[in-house]
């Protein structure tokens, strides 16, 4: 089994970066049969800003860009997607959203003809796994976490026919011992294929 993990982080050695290296670690320890790729949108500098080639794209007036094609065929390689990220404003990375927002695009992720949308990615499973600052009571007072999987689990894996199976959200990460986040992520790669959800 192959594992695309998807990494929204500028900084090499921050939290966000050692989760992504425990999930792989965690998943080939399981299995050496299993694959894994680690992209780390950051560091390929990947152009999240959805412009005019987007939108044409969209409209079905031209093919996608070059380099939505290319984070295309990985997804495409992949039998898990892993998105890890740092919760910004109780929700993802502008550079993560706008990955997503370019790669997950009209006539790939789903077709849209103007009257019925058709949802193409059914065989796809995805893990998320977002860090965050606050406590589980803050999320739960003001419904934050119920909000993250509304807009994302929700509003855009299932309007394109992805499987969410796993949705972590590791919390205290500016104020607890990081080898908690750490053992839970690599907890997660373990368990990444070892069974059909986590």
């Amino acid at each position: 089994m192959h594992a695309l993990i998807v990494v929204a982080h500028d900084d090499p050695r921050s939290l966000t970066h050692a989760l992504a290296q425990k999930i792989a670690k965690g998943l080939s320890e399981n299995d050496p049969s299993n694959t894994f790729e680690i992209a780390d949108l950051h560091a390929e500098e990947f152009d999240p800003r959805f412009g005019v080639a987007d939108w044409a794209v969209h409209h079905r007036e031209s093919a996608p860009p070059t380099d939505v094609l290319a984070e295309q065929t990985r997804i495409d390689r992949a039998d898990a997607l892993v998105l890890v990220y740092p919760v910004f404003w109780w929700s993802m990375p502008a550079l993560l959203k706008g990955w997503i927002d370019r790669v997950f695009s009209n006539g790939w992720a789903f077709d849209f003809d103007g009257d019925s949308t058709r949802k193409k990615l059914g065989r796809l499973r995805v893990h998320m796994v977002a860090l965050g600052g606050a406590d589980a009571r803050t999320y739960e007072r003001h419904g934050y976490g119920t909000a993250m999987k509304t807009q994302i689990d929700h509003g855009i894996f299932d309007y394109c026919g992805a499987t969410v199976a796993g949705s972590a959200l590791l919390l205290e990460s500016e104020s607890s011992d990081p080898a908690i986040q750490l053992q839970a992520a690599h907890e997660l790669g373990q368990g990444l294929f070892a069974s059909r959800c986590v």
